[in-house]
């Protein structure tokens, strides 16, 4: 994980929700092949209302089809990020369109796991006070991660830099790539599972 991630932010509001992020008539993609995973980028956070669509003057869509992704690396929200369903494709969608992190006043905790688990995108919790009515869309920002304890955006455009809450065990985790590699590098997990030979069941064969 780089110690800054730069580019143009988008903002959102509320409690979007994973049928925001990702509507379920794209639910039908295949997120294990990658020519269909990458569509999912396509359709990220085309279920927001348009009034709401890149705050605060709305009407700005984040992705378009066909659009290729990393248009904003990073997205500014409100509270309740990621409510609703436990659906995976929600963090998958917005990695494929190029998010690198969002900065939320809180998420709903199995989208932060799955973010996490999977190692979509990092999330950041916001206790400051509310970035999303602060920045706007199509601000360029940084956020600078080399000290996990104190995460930092900086927006130039304001002047102005808000310390994050401490990113905790999450950076190792993302490092290693996701969940599972980061077990296997811990030793809590077989580092390659041993294939069944067809005849392990019957040693006379």
């Amino acid at each position: 994980m780089s110690d800054v991630i730069k580019g143009a932010i988008y903002v959102v509001g509320d409690n979007i929700d994973t049928d925001q992020i990702i509507p379920a008539q794209y639910l039908s993609l295949d997120p294990s092949r990658s020519d269909e995973k990458a569509k999912f980028g396509w359709y990220a956070l085309s279920g927001v209302p348009e009034a709401a669509q890149g705050l605060p003057k709305g009407g700005t869509p984040f992705s378009r089809e066909g659009q290729p992704p990393g248009r904003f690396p990073l997205i500014v929200a409100g509270k309740n990020f990621g409510c609703g369903s436990s659906r995976e494709h929600a963090p998958i969608a917005l990695q494929q369109a190029g998010v690198r992190a969002v900065i939320a006043e809180f998420f709903a905790r199995i989208f932060y796991r799955n973010c996490v688990n999977g190692g979509y995108l990092l999330p950041c919790d916001s206790p400051a006070e509310r970035l999303c009515d602060v920045v706007h869309t199509g601000m360029e920002g940084e956020l600078v991660l080399a000290n996990t304890s104190k995460p930092v955006l900086y927006v130039p455009a304001l002047k102005t830099s808000w310390t994050l809450s401490p990113l905790s065990d999450i950076v190792p985790m993302l490092e290693a790539g996701d969940l599972f590699s980061y077990a296997r590098a811990r030793g809590f997990m077989p580092s390659c599972p041993t294939p069944l030979r067809v005849n392990d069941d019957h040693p006379d064969d």
